[in-house]
């Protein structure tokens, strides 16, 4: 909503209104109807050249209807309705269906004229969100068993593409959805997993999802370089993450490549940067030729070594990065 003009974004309170007449509180939803679908309009069509599978169109539609709806106090509105045995309460799933069945019940009450109210929606219409859901869950993990409610999704080890015993118990035992994690292994074993999970499901009746996880850019230290032996680091100690790999010992300060060079020319004085899983924290502390220079705030109080190959974490740094690598998207 960030990109809609000023003049759109207007807050409805209808506090100030006498809500206590049918005939008013019909007017009102009325009004806050043609708004919604105005104001959803907008916000849709911001996205609509994004959405890529047309059965998502509806239901980025009605997101963005409801994205509008909250944009208005309507807490005057849901207190008029409720002596009318109405409510506007869980409107989420469909909010024009909910809107106009409201506004057809307040109409009949208030002896409007037909033509005037929206088409009373289908019973069929409040549920179209639960069918999707359903639809788009067995489509996604599979079909349960045993009137289970619940799906079970185990993560395949990299035994399992030489190992078709362990697949097979698993598949027999209930799993309903395999995940390849695409970080680790390569495609001979992912390969392998998935023929072992096809045939398994052949010979046991039991049909399984595969669901392959694509491994994003992930920021590492790749080779360290410390100033003095042992390769210990303390709180106040400083790094140099540099975009090539270190060739020389600097007396000052420890020094680490950084896998994906592009990240350094986004960093900011006083970024926070985590290094493996968050046992080293570090903030930069300025910005250099040969790189960024961190200094070191939380390590272990007997000093911590710098691991090879550890992933690199930048919390309050909106990093742009490639969205996948190429070998798994293949």
């Amino acid at each position: 909503m960030s990109n809609l003009d000023r003049n759109d974004e207007i807050l409805c309170n209808y506090s100030g209104l006498n809500l206590s007449d049918a005939q008013d509180l019909l007017n009102t939803l009325q009004q806050l109807r043609q708004l919604v679908i105005k104001e959803g309009e907008k916000i849709f069509n911001q996205w609509r050249s994004q959405i890529q599978r047309q059965v998502f169109v509806n239901s980025s539609r009605n997101l963005a209807y409801y994205l509008a709806l909250r944009r208005h106090d309507l807490r005057q509105v849901q207190a008029a309705l409720m002596p009318w045995g109405l409510s506007l309460r869980r409107i989420e799933a469909q909010v024009l269906p909910n809107l106009d069945a409201a506004i057809a019940t307040l109409g009949a009450i208030c002896q409007a004229d037909p033509d005037s109210l929206p088409k009373r929606p289908s019973v069929e219409e409040f549920f179209v969100g639960d069918r999707l859901l359903q639809e788009y869950t067995e489509e996604l993990f599979g079909n349960t068993r045993n009137q289970r409610q619940v799906r079970i999704i185990v993560t395949l080890p990299t035994p399992a593409a030489s190992n078709y015993e362990l697949v097979r118990n698993l598949i027999q035992r209930g799993c309903n959805c395999v995940r390849i994690n695409c970080a680790h292994d390569t495609v001979n074993e992912w390969s392998a997993m998935i023929a072992n999970v096809r045939l398994a499901a052949i010979e046991t009746g039991y049909r399984c999802k595969v669901l392959m996880d694509l491994g994003g850019s992930k920021p590492r230290i790749g080779m360290a370089i410390a100033p003095q032996s042992p390769q210990r680091i303390y709180r106040g100690d400083c790094i140099l993450l540099t975009r090539n790999l270190p060739t020389t010992i600097c007396s000052d300060c420890f020094q680490a490549n950084c896998s994906l060079p592009e990240v350094l020319d986004q960093l900011k004085v006083g970024a926070t940067v985590w290094i493996d899983d968050g046992s080293i924290g570090a903030q930069v502390e300025s910005l250099t030729p040969d790189g960024v220079m961190l200094r070191i705030t939380h390590a272990n109080l007997k000093g911590s070594k710098i691991p090879h190959q550890k992933g690199l974490n930048f919390p309050d740094t909106d990093l742009l990065l490639r969205g996948c690598l190429k070998s798994p998207s293949r």
